[in-house]
């Protein structure tokens, strides 16, 4: 798996899928003209590229055949990428934009593999209730979002208590729709 993330690794624990981390520094810049949805798979097959590219040098082959899985989320409020906040005053300006409001979460997936390339994007739907500033605040200071698309993670308070509602994959949100992974990898005999 090309991801730091505790939370896919998570994931993919609990679907009782093996894997190891291997991460590779890569940018997340983006052409202009991608779609949203094109974005996140964009990043991902980037990322998913880094590390094939990294794994066949150090490892001399040893993991040929191996299938190397990237994800990246983002966070769409009115057409717009919203990527990770900078600092506290960032998040904060970011969860007030999502405040009573409704956004959309979308994650790329791409899947190397010896027979190709399985790359979609899988989206889902969220509303936020009015959140007030004193809740908001609370959520960065305890919580520090920093590395969150969107500046929250919806398995942590603010996801407990500010989330009206959900239209779509819940682990999504998380960071990687885990089942529809799953799938792609049944689909190459993984």
């Amino acid at each position: 798996m090309a991801s730091q993330s505790p939370r896919r690794k998570m994931l993919l624990e609990w679907a009782e899928v093996s894997f190891e981390v291997i991460v590779r520094h890569t940018d997340e810049d983006f052409p202009a003209e991608l779609t949203v949805s094109e974005v996140a798979v964009h990043i991902a097959r980037k990322k998913a590229r880094a590390v094939e590219t990294y794994v066949q040098t150090a490892f001399h082959g040893e993991m040929a055949g191996k299938p190397v899985l990237a994800a990246d989320t983002i966070v769409v409020l009115d057409g717009k990428v919203i990527g990770k906040p900078t600092d506290r005053a960032d998040a904060i300006r970011i969860l007030q934009s999502l405040s009573g409001k409704q956004h959309h979460v979308i994650t790329g997936v791409v899947l190397l593999h010896a027979g190709g390339e399985i790359a979609f994007a899988d989206t889902t739907e969220v509303n936020f209730h009015p959140l007030t500033d004193e809740q908001i605040e609370f959520y960065v200071d305890k919580y520090e979002p920093y590395d969150k698309a969107g500046a929250y993670a919806i398995q942590e308070w603010i996801g407990v208590v500010g989330i009206q509602s959900v239209k779509g994959d819940f682990y999504n949100v998380m960071g990687l729709p885990v089942s529809r992974v799953v799938q792609a990898l049944h689909t190459i005999n993984f």
